[in-house]
């Protein structure tokens, strides 16, 4: 008989379930539709049932029709995305994860004092641009140890500051800012705090994971990073890992062979997609035993914003 292995903790965090949250109630709240700017949290079966709900995404708020409601994701907005809705009267509700928030304050906190800051995440990354654009001097993104080897020594003459996107690989992570304080020793950072707890959580449960299983799967979808960051810390300890977005994408030959099977959720997977694939993998592998994984309790809860509550 096969073995299930649900990782502990996996799927949302507070700041996701924060987010969906004040979708939810501004709908009910304000009555459809409610605007959206962009995915709320990087999920395609999260986006489409609140879709169906009565919120819509759009890409940026000049598709939205003047004094409409509309919400930021949970990723966070530029300074120049909250003034544009001002200029369109649009009723503001931040979903921003509070995590995030700080990151922001941190880097207007580093500009303010004359730093020039460094943000090491992935360029294009919502959360990214939207700290990027907090800093009206701009900031300097990297996202390898390559591109930290390489920034330039002109930099060193000035006084430079890091923060972190939240989702990133705590060792790469780690990896990057020793760099940058071997090359520049008064740089100024909160070393890996700005990873938020929930990824931090997920990589550490996801690495005792794969000690435990022949295949790791982690459900997530591919624009999801710090899914896609789970799968690739499982493929390192050379167990066979897959990022899928749903059951869809299972190949059933990855498990056939396979006695036990690892299973974890990036923070923005609903619990209903993990259900789904463990019905999937007991219909195609006989009766499997469950076992859930002891690992970190969460017990973070962030406020909704008074705009939304009931």
């Amino acid at each position: 008989m096969k073995k299930i292995i649900l990782a502990q903790p996996r799927g949302f965090c507070a700041g996701v379930k924060r987010a969906i949250d004040i979708v939810e109630k501004a709908i009910k709240k304000f009555g459809p539709p409610v605007y959206v700017r962009h995915e709320i949290v990087h999920n395609k079966h999260v986006v489409d049932r609140l879709s169906k709900m009565g919120a819509i995404f759009v890409d940026e708020v000049s598709q939205i029709p003047k004094n409409s409601h509309v919400i930021f994701s949970a990723h966070g907005v530029s300074s120049k995305v909250e003034l544009d809705s001002q200029k369109r009267s649009l009723s503001v509700v931040d979903a921003t994860c509070p995590l995030v928030k700080k990151v922001h304050l941190e880097a207007i906190k580093y500009a303010g004092n004359g730093h020039k800051v460094i943000l090491v995440g992935h360029k294009g990354h919502p959360e990214v641009e939207g700290t990027s654009g907090r800093v009206s001097e701009g900031l300097i993104v990297i996202e390898t140890e390559e591109q930290a080897k390489k920034l330039s020594l002109k930099y060193a003459s000035e006084k430079l500051a890091y923060v972190t996107q939240t989702t990133l690989s705590v060792d790469d992570t780690k990896d990057i800012i020793k760099v940058l304080k071997d090359r520049f020793p008064s740089i100024k950072g909160p070393d890996t705090k700005d990873i938020c707890y929930a990824t931090q959580n997920r990589q550490k449960a996801v690495r005792k994971l794969a000690k435990l299983s022949d295949i790791v799967l982690v459900l997530g979808n591919e624009n999801s990073s710090n899914s896609i960051r789970l799968a690739e810390i499982s493929s390192l300890t050379g167990v066979p890992s897959y990022r899928i977005s749903n059951v869809d994408e299972v190949d059933y030959e990855w498990i056939k062979d396979c006695n036990i099977i690892g299973i974890t959720a990036g923070a923005s997977t609903p619990e209903v997609l993990v259900d789904e694939l463990i019905i999937y993998l007991k219909s195609k592998c006989g009766e499997a035993s469950i076992e859930i994984m002891e690992g970190e309790e969460e017990k973070v809860e962030f406020k909704i914003p008074e705009k939304v509550a009931m």
